[in-house]
C-alpha cells in the first residue's frame, strides 16, 4: 500500500514538472534607454529661402540681403509636436532656458544662454525622459545669432576716398525678449541693464585706412514684425506675434521614441541663412552701406530642416 501511495505521489510531481514549458516564465521588461536624444547646429546658406508661412521668398523690391557667415546661436525653447494641430506648449516640450522679470518684462536672461557652432551640439537630453511616441514636428524658439558680414564704406576723410567692402561681426537678439546686463559683440562689450525686444541688434567692425586702425561699434532696432519667423503650421498651430519659434518636419520622417533605444539619436537642425540679413536700400549697390544710413529690417533664419540622423 505504502509503494502505491509513493508511486502516485511520483507521478503527481512528475505530471507538474513535465507541464512547465520553460517559456511560461514571465519575460522582464527591456531596461530604460541609456542613450541620449542630441541636436546639433548647420547653417546653410544654400538652403532654400522661405517666409513667415514656409513659402518659398524673393528679396523684396528695394531691399538689400546677403547669407551671414554664423559663428554661434543660442536657443531658448525646444519642442517635439505630433501633429500638425498640436498647440503650440501641448507637444513634448524638452527644454525652456531660464528667464527673468527683472526689468519689469518676462525676458530671455541671455547670461544663462547657451550657445553653439556650425556642426555643434547645442542640446541633448536622456531619451528615457522623453515620452514614447511619434513625434511629426520640430519646434525650437532662437534666441540669438553671431555672424559676420560685408558692407561697404564710400566717403572721403582729410581728402583720402575710400570706397571699399568691410566685415563687420553682428550679435543678433531675435527672442521674443531679451534681458541684457552686458555682452561681447566680437572683442567689444556693450551695457545695457535692461530689455530688448525681438530684432535689436549690435555691430562692430575694425577698420584699418591711412597707417591707421580703429574699432567701431554700433547698435540698432529692426522694426516691430519685421523678423521672420517660419512656421508652415499657421493655420493649425500658429504661434504668438513676435516670438521666433521655428517650426518644421522631420525628416525622413517622424521622430519615434520607444524608450529603449540602445543608441544615440542625432538630429541635425540645419537653419537656412541664405540671404537672411536684409536691409532697406539706399544707394542701389547690392550692398549694406550702414554708414549712408540704409536700415536693417530682417535677420531671421528662413527655414528648418531637422534630419534624424
Amino acid at each position: 500500500m505504502k509503494t502505491i501511495v509513493k508511486l502516485s505521489l511520483v507521478l503527481v510531481v512528475f505530471c507538474f514538472v513535465g507541464c512547465t514549458k520553460p517559456g511560461d516564465d514571465p519575460v522582464p521588461p527591456p531596461p530604460p534607454s541609456t542613450a541620449n536624444v542630441v541636436f546639433k547646429f548647420k547653417f546653410d546658406s544654400t538652403q532654400v529661402r522661405l517666409n513667415n508661412i514656409g513659402q518659398p521668398s524673393a528679396i523684396p523690391a528695394g531691399n538689400g540681403a546677403q547669407s551671414p557667415i554664423f559663428n554661434s546661436m543660442s536657443a531658448h525653447y525646444v519642442e517635439l509636436a505630433p501633429s500638425a494641430f498640436t498647440a503650440l506648449g501641448a507637444g513634448e516640450v524638452l527644454y525652456k532656458a531660464p528667464q527673468t522679470d527683472i526689468a519689469g518684462q518676462t525676458a530671455i536672461e541671455f547670461d544663462k544662454a547657451k550657445f553653439a557652432g556650425n556642426n555643434e551640439i547645442f542640446f541633448t537630453m536622456p531619451i528615457k525622459d522623453i515620452k514614447p511616441g511619434n513625434y511629426e514636428w520640430l519646434r525650437i524658439s532662437l534666441a540669438y545669432q553671431n555672424y559676420d558680414v560685408k558692407f561697404r564704406i564710400d566717403t572721403t576723410i582729410s581728402g583720402f576716398s575710400i570706397n571699399q567692402d568691410f566685415t563687420g561681426t553682428v550679435a543678433s537678439f531675435i527672442g521674443f525678449n531679451t534681458y541684457l546686463k552686458s555682452y561681447l559683440i566680437k572683442t567689444q562689450s556693450l551695457t545695457v541693464n535692461d530689455n530688448r525686444k525681438q530684432g535689436y541688434w549690435a555691430f562692430e567692425t575694425t577698420l584699418s585706412a591711412f597707417g591707421m586702425t580703429k574699432t567701431l561699434t554700433g547698435s540698432g532696432q529692426a522694426p516691430d514684425g519685421a523678423t521672420t519667423v517660419v512656421n508652415p503650421l499657421f493655420a493649425s498651430s500658429p504661434i504668438p506675434a513676435g516670438s521666433c519659434v521655428v517650426t518644421a518636419a522631420f525628416a525622413p520622417g517622424k521622430l519615434t521614441i520607444t524608450g529603449t533605444e540602445a543608441s544615440d539619436i542625432v538630429i541635425e537642425v540645419s537653419l537656412s541663412t541664405n540671404k537672411s540679413f536684409e536691409w532697406q536700400e539706399i544707394i542701389q549697390n547690392g550692398k549694406w552701406d550702414g554708414s549712408k544710413g540704409e536700415p536693417v529690417v530682417d535677420m531671421g533664419v528662413r527655414g528648418m530642416i531637422p534630419t534624424i540622423k
